[in-house]
């Protein structure tokens, strides 16, 4: 009996090590990200005072600091980042995930956080050169490919597709459409000095201005995709703007050019206006709005990730009923280990390996190296289990067959369910 026991925990053992030996080696597209082409400048955001200014750290921080917002949005980046600094990593130990991600980062990049000393951690980033740290951050993440988010309504971004640029190869984009959908008057009113024929009212012809204006973006940014974020009172069908511009444009553009169309469900905007970017919430989403539009665009394919732990397990089994629905990724409130590890597995035990389970969500270079570190080790669990399984059942996995998998995983499977 001691002998079987013993027998059998070897056995687990070598499956883990040959697990996370290919979970850490393959490299990964991260299909969302807040990452800019280099070409875009001073909007791919690097270094640490970046990382300390994300907005997961401000909002932390915002618990423990005895300043106004307003007073704290009138100092300087540098200033900003000195306070949430103390607060968070010297004045109390950084166990939040949003902390022991900047620690990660910066211990896998050579740099000793046992010192407390940010100075000289902004004279080490002050001595790097772009190109190199952007490859060293590519390197350490293994991230192979990035998906930006691209907005033709970003007054800094737009001019840049404007103008034209050599593209990073690395660098693929997606097309978000936000103010299209949740403030058309507004939208509408900047189409039309873009030289679009369209007005407040929607109309077939004004729909189909706006697939023309879709239609210049997507070709444009050579768009993998179109994307929105939608609030937890979205729904479908329904005779609001945003339900009925879904329908008689986005669509119908969507299935033209072969793009899928991602919903991120969930957002609850400016919760507390006074943080900013980081003041907004999550609520429980109405997923019937998303088998909704499953059901009725078979032709269409979704791919869709929700803010609410609440609404995991049911969008899960949507997955399972609609094959034209790709799921993805842990994101803002989700993740944190404790539930990208329950979503992981929840996912895999339901629908297998027909998911892209993590994308970085990044807005900070260097937020890569912690992101993919972190969720690498919490893939390796779920699969050693998953093998685990297989393995008592009398399936013994290869590691041919393991590399395919943890392939899929990593963006094989989202290629191929948008037809890239």
């Amino acid at each position: 009996m001691v002998y079987t026991v013993k027998a059998s925990e070897r056995r687990r053992g070598a499956l883990a090590k040959r697990v996370e030996k290919i979970v850490a080696n393959t490299p990964v597209f991260d299909i969302h990200t807040h990452l800019y082409d280099p070409a875009f400048q001073e909007l791919l955001l690097w270094g640490i005072d970046d990382l300390l200014t994300y907005h997961y750290l401000v909002a932390e921080a915002f618990r423990q600091l005895d300043l106004p917002a307003e007073k704290f949005w009138s100092l300087t980046r540098t200033r900003r980042a000195d306070l949430i600094w103390d607060a968070l990593f010297v004045q109390h130990s950084p166990i939040s995930e949003a902390c022991r991600g900047v620690l990660t980062t910066l211990n896998l990049l050579g740099l000793d956080v046992k010192k407390r000393d940010l100075p000289s951690l902004r004279r080490w980033f002050a001595g790097q050169k772009l190109e190199k740290h952007l490859a060293r951050c590519l390197e350490l993440g293994r991230v192979e490919r990035i998906c930006m988010t691209n907005s033709p309504f970003d007054d800094l971004e737009r001019p840049v597709w404007d103008k034209g640029f050599r593209r990073d190869q690395r660098f693929v984009a997606a097309l978000r459409i936000d103010p299209l959908l949740l403030d058309w008057p507004q939208a509408a009113g900047r189409l039309a000095n873009w030289g679009y024929d369209v007005g407040p009212n929607l109309s077939a012809a004004v729909a189909r201005e706006v697939r023309r204006f879709l239609a210049d973006w997507s070709r444009r940014m050579d768009a993998k995709y179109l994307m929105v974020s939608l609030p937890p009172e979205f729904r479908f069908p329904d005779q609001t703007l945003c339900a009925q511009l879904m329908e008689q444009a986005v669509l119908p553009h969507c299935r033209e050019f072969g793009l899928p169309f991602a919903l991120m469900l969930g957002v609850k905007r400016a919760v507390n206006p006074q943080l900013g970017l980081a003041g907004d919430g999550v609520g429980r989403s109405h997923l019937e709005a998303l088998q909704n539009l499953c059901a009725a665009f078979p032709e269409n394919k979704f791919l869709a990730t929700v803010l609410s732990r609440e609404n995991q397990h049911e969008l899960c089994v949507l997955a399972r009923k609609f094959r034209n629905l790709h799921i993805f990724g842990c994101w803002w409130f989700t993740n944190v280990p404790l539930v990208a590890e329950e979503m992981t597995r929840m996912r895999l035990e339901l629908i297998g390996l027909s998911v892209t389970p993590q994308q970085s969500d990044a807005r900070v270079l260097d937020q890569l190296v912690y992101k993919w570190s972190h969720f690498r080790e919490i893939m390796a669990r779920a699969l050693t289990d998953k093998y685990g399984d297989l393995t008592r059942a009398g399936w013994e996995p290869t590691t041919a067959e393991i590399e395919r998998d943890v392939k899929d995983l990593f963006g094989g499977a989202f290629e191929r369910f948008c037809g890239m």
